[in-house]
């Protein structure tokens, strides 16, 4: 297989999301190859053993190297500007694996509070039963994370902007904090993309990600990344030679086409959540509205200083509670009632009753998750059509 040569200058991201990471075939084909194959043959024995005892090199068995995944890693590696990549089956995959070949019984682990519910379900609910313990903290505040570390805390783990409050964290502020304590610093870049934000240039040591979400962008396939060193990314691959988070051909070919497309579809989303979001302040029916593109957004400043847009999420705090918020919800037409975000169509949900419904409902309220709070991902309509689609569930609310 052949690989592009491009120029000697640096490219662009529009151009890398495009062209990095191509393989092309004997047959020279244009657009990526789908590779539906189990396994690979080799020539003779000799090749075979060369093979095998340099897996991270060639193509051996697609539970851990297919040439789609592999164009698909290094084409996110060189948007995250990355040292190297490995994909999984999901983003919660991604996260189990980061853990798992990153801890051991007995160490200790501080995270956010406000992240995704099934990120809390790993690590207090699975994790906890192999005594790897979690504190949670809040994103904003630098001395908690101070305060949380402990001679066993090995890994640092935070989502900024945070699901569903869109809570911006202090990379850099954190990224020193853990290099401090000699701990792994990973930060969830699912909102906001190597479009909008690289948090490996702000400090983190990896990076995570549901390419599920934006880097598909259509609602079709699931998916996940890590990104980082090649000495970690090395320690994740040798875990996912046995255990298996593995990403199909399928679906690492549809996430290549998806980065095709992700800058403009981001871009875009972000400037539609904007315009959305200012709209929303002005309407007596909400209480509050959470977009880092907002002057009113509590960290609205270092958002700008770390991320290029504010991004596609919106929440806003509906007032009366639960029964207005799925009033709302439930008159939406073009909305839809879904709790996956990242598509190009919007998409609304109640966060306390589907994606953190798992939690304690005392945590919940401590994480801010409070019943009158409604999530939207803003997709690709036009914004007049989503504000006509919110208006009426709003004005039904006295």
């Amino acid at each position: 297989m052949t690989t592009d040569s491009f120029s000697s200058k640096p490219l662009h991201p529009e151009t890398l999301a495009v062209r990095a990471g191509t393989l092309r075939s004997s047959f020279n084909e244009h657009s990526e190859a789908i590779f539906l194959t189990s396994s690979f043959v080799y020539a003779n024995s000799a090749e075979a053993a060369e093979k095998f005892a340099h897996a991270e090199t060639g193509f051996i068995y697609s539970r851990f190297t297919n040439p789609t995944v592999s164009m698909f890693q290094d084409r996110l590696a060189a948007l995250e500007e990355a040292e190297a990549c490995v994909a999984t089956s999901s983003g919660m995959s991604a996260i189990f694996a980061i853990v798992a070949a990153h801890l051991k019984a007995g160490d200790h682990i501080v995270c956010s509070r406000a992240v995704f519910g099934s990120t809390i379900q790993q690590f207090s609910n699975i994790f906890s039963r192999f005594n790897i313990e979690t504190s949670y903290v809040d994103l904003v505040d630098l001395q908690a994370f101070e305060n949380a570390m402990r001679p066993n805390t090995r890994m640092v783990f935070i989502e900024s902007p945070s699901n569903p409050l869109t809570e911006i964290a202090d990379i850099a502020g954190i990224s020193r904090i853990a290099k401090k304590h000699d701990a792994l610093f990973v930060v969830d870049n699912c909102f906001c993309t190597p479009v909008l934000q690289k948090p490996l240039k702000l400090g983190a040591d990896v990076v995570t990600h549901s390419a599920t979400k934006f880097i598909d962008g259509q609602g079709r396939v699931l998916g996940g990344a890590i990104l980082g060193s090649k000495e970690f990314i090395s320690k994740v691959f040798t875990l996912n030679r046995s255990a298996g988070f593995t990403l199909s051909a399928f679906n690492a070919w549809v996430l290549l086409k998806g980065l095709e497309t992700l800058s403009l579809r981001v871009e875009k989303q972000s400037q539609n959540a904007l315009d959305l979001a200012k709209w929303l302040e002005q309407q007596p029916a909400v209480e509050r509205v959470l977009h880092p593109g907002l002057a009113s957004h509590p960290q609205h400043t270092l958002a700008m200083q770390q991320q290029k847009m504010g991004g596609a999420v919106i929440s806003f705090i509906v007032k009366g509670g639960r029964q207005n918020a799925w009033t709302v919800i439930d008159n939406t037409k073009i909305c839809s009632i879904t709790a996956n975000l990242g598509d190009t169509r919007t998409t609304i949900t109640h966060p306390a009753t589907t994606t953190h419904g798992r939690m304690p409902p005392a945590d919940r309220e401590k994480a801010g998750l409070v019943e009158g709070l409604v999530r939207l991902s803003v997709g690709l309509e036009h914004v007049d059509d989503l504000i006509n689609d919110l208006a009426l569930g709003l004005s039904l609310i006295g």
